[in-house]
């Protein structure tokens, strides 16, 4: 991964886990063993040079003993604008039958339909889209 910010929200994200970390009086090293993870990737992700996975902000959420859901809102996994505070998202993020890679695949996939939907949205109905009309009776053969 290059150097740098991963972006803006990550960054949000390490500033919010810093002050978790501290107000929980813990250690770099400290949270990092709590949470199964190593000392300088959990630095990492608190400097924004690295973007975690769900499964990792869930076992930080737990050794801070917060909620999951606001790391994946800092992290944009989840995003508040879903309408249902991201029901969909948070109910792929819990299933524990699905790898971590299925879950990513399949959030990028339900983001990717929202992206395109809103765009559609934006362009106005499309006249093709209307739905067939309703027939009575059987089909004719």
């Amino acid at each position: 991964m290059a150097k740098g910010k991963v972006s803006k929200t990550v960054g949000t994200l390490g500033d919010y886990l810093r002050e978790q970390r501290v107000g929980a009086q813990l250690s770099l090293r400290q949270l990092a063993e709590q949470a199964g993870v190593s000392n300088p990737y959990l630095s990492q992700i608190e400097r924004g040079l690295r973007r975690p996975s769900a499964e990792v902000l869930q076992q930080i959420a737990k050794a801070l003993r917060i909620s999951a859901e606001q790391l994946y809102l800092r992290a944009g996994i989840v995003s508040p604008d879903d309408g249902v505070g991201g029901s969909v998202e948070l109910a792929i993020l819990a299933d524990t039958a699905l790898t971590e890679r299925q879950r990513q695949s399949l959030l990028d996939v339900y983001q990717s339909f929202l992206a395109i939907n809103q765009a559609a949205q934006a362009a106005g109905p499309d006249p093709t889209d209307e739905p067939a009309p309703a027939q009575d009776g059987p089909t004719p053969a």
